[in-house]
């Protein structure tokens, strides 16, 4: 793996760190708000609102699914997650760190990887000279597969 690609979302996000990010955030720290944080932080993969809630119903089976909703859309508008279409329009979601990055996700299997802004940079210096255009803020997904994906398909 190329050491411009960091490390996955689970190893970095902290789930001792959330109910600090929800704060700074200017969110309430409710015990539903930090269930979900943390069980986006710990999936190993983009995963569906749905998904999502039917996870934490296993353990929590009283939360409400507009509560999930909420509480992911919330993390999003906070930076905690990034949003990502699958197929079928469905939005799959992903814990984030606060630092800014891009995104590699895998269409087999869902997983996310950040990638450095350092990476992305030489790219948005060229596309602002060729257009004449001042990029002030990037956010990009690049979709495709995974080595390990790839290797179950040859």
């Amino acid at each position: 793996m190329s050491n411009t690609v960091v490390s996955r979302y689970a190893r970095r996000v902290a789930t001792t760190s959330i109910p600090t990010r929800l704060a700074a955030g200017g969110r309430r720290r409710t015990e539903q708000r930090v269930l979900v944080a943390e069980a986006l932080s710990t999936a190993k993969r983009a995963l569906s609102a749905q998904q999502l809630y039917d996870r934490i119903r296993v353990n929590h089976p009283t939360i409400g699914r507009a509560t999930v909703y909420r509480a992911l859309e919330q993390q999003v508008e906070d930076g905690m997650a990034s949003r990502f279409e699958r197929d079928g329009h469905v939005s799959a979601y992903i814990a984030c760190d606060a630092e800014h990055h891009h995104h590699l996700v895998c269409t087999s299997c869902q997983r996310v990887e950040d990638v450095a802004e350092d990476v992305v940079a030489p790219m948005l210096t060229a596309v602002g000279r060729r257009h004449d255009f001042a990029v002030d803020h990037a956010a990009l997904d690049f979709y495709g597969l995974c080595a390990r994906c790839r290797g179950k398909h040859r």
